[in-house]
C-alpha cells in the first residue's frame, strides 16, 4: 500500500476513463467477445461450473472476512475477553467490504446509475428483458431502474482481497497483491461472459476498491496523525459494550 501503488491506480483510472469515455463502443466489443449471434446468448451463463465459480468467489471472499466477523461478534458480546483478531484489521477488513462493495456500489453507484448491464442492450438483449439502449460508462441517463451495471459489486467484493493481501507479512505481500489481481480480473471476466457487466464497470470496481483499502489502511497504518492502536480499539469496544454486558449479567443474576 505504497504511493507506487496509488499512482499505478491513478494512472489506469486516467486512460481508461478517457479511453473508453471517447470510444464507448470499444466497451460493446469485448462484451461481444462472450456473445453468440445466433442463439442471442452469453453461452457461458448456462454454464454450471462457471456459475459454481462465480458463487465460489464469493465464499472465497467472505471467508477472508468472517474471522474479523466473529471475533467482532465476541467482543461485543463477552467485552470482558481480549480480542480475538487485531482490532486495527477488524476496522480495516470490515470497513473497506462495507464501504467498496456495499455502501460505494450497490448504495452510491447502481441504485442511481442508470447504465443497463449488456444482457438488455439492444445490441445483446436475448429477449428475456425489456430493450434499452447503451450508454458509456460516464452517462448516469441510462434506462435502468435499479440494480444496474456501474459498477460491479462483485467485482468489487473480488477485489477487496487487496485488503487481506496489505496484511500479509511483507515478504510475501507482493505475490499477494498479484494475487488478489488476478483473482478480482477472474472474477470480474465471469461477471463479462455472463452478460452481467462491461469492462468498464469491472475495471471501475477493481480502482474503486483499490483505493477505499489505500486510503484506510494509511488512515489506520501508515498515517501518524491518524494511526491507531490495537489497545485502543480494544478498550472502545470495551466501553461501547460494557453497558449492555453488565445489564445481562444483572438479569442473570435476577433469574
Amino acid at each position: 500500500m505504497n504511493r507506487t501503488g496509488l499512482f499505478i491506480a491513478l494512472s489506469l483510472a486516467l486512460v481508461i476513463g478517457v479511453l473508453f469515455g471517447a470510444y464507448p463502443e470499444l466497451d460493446l466489443k469485448l462484451a461481444a467477445l462472450f456473445y453468440d449471434a445466433p442463439t442471442k446468448s452469453f453461452p457461458l451463463k448456462a454454464s454450471a461450473w462457471a456459475a459454481f465459480a462465480r458463487d465460489a468467489a464469493m465464499w472465497i471472499t467472505w471467508a477472508m472476512v468472517i474471522p474479523a466477523l466473529g471475533a467482532l461478534a465476541i467482543k461485543l458480546w463477552r467485552p470482558d475477553l481480549p480480542l480475538l483478531v487485531s482490532g486495527r484489521a477488524i476496522i480495516f477488513l470490515v470497513a473497506t467490504l462495507a464501504l467498496s462493495s456495499g455502501i460505494l456500489s450497490n448504495l452510491a453507484f447502481k441504485s442511481h446509475w442508470g447504465r443497463p448491464r449488456p444482457v438488455v442492450v439492444t445490441q445483446f438483449n436475448t429477449g428475456q428483458f425489456e430493450r434499452l439502449d447503451f450508454v458509456p460508462w460516464w452517462d448516469p441517463r441510462g434506462g435502468c431502474a435499479w440494480n444496474c451495471s456501474f459498477f460491479s459489486g462483485e467485482g468489487a467484493t473480488a477485489f477487496w482481497t487487496y485488503a487481506p493481501a496489505a496484511l500479509t507479512p511483507p515478504a510475501f505481500r507482493p505475490l499477494a497483491y498479484v494475487a488478489a489481481t488476478a483473482f478480482g480480473v477472474t472474477t470480474g471476466v465471469l461477471r463479462m461472459a455472463f452478460g452481467g457487466h462491461f469492462f468498464t464497470d469491472i475495471a471501475a470496481a477493481g480502482i474503486v476498491t483499490f483505493l477505499v483499502v489505500w486510503l484506510m489502511h494509511g488512515l489506520l497504518y501508515r498515517w501518524p496523525k491518524t494511526r491507531l492502536s490495537d489497545e485502543a480499539i480494544d478498550a472502545a469496544l470495551t466501553r461501547l459494550a460494557w453497558p449492555l454486558y453488565r445489564l445481562r449479567q444483572r438479569w442473570r443474576r435476577a433469574g
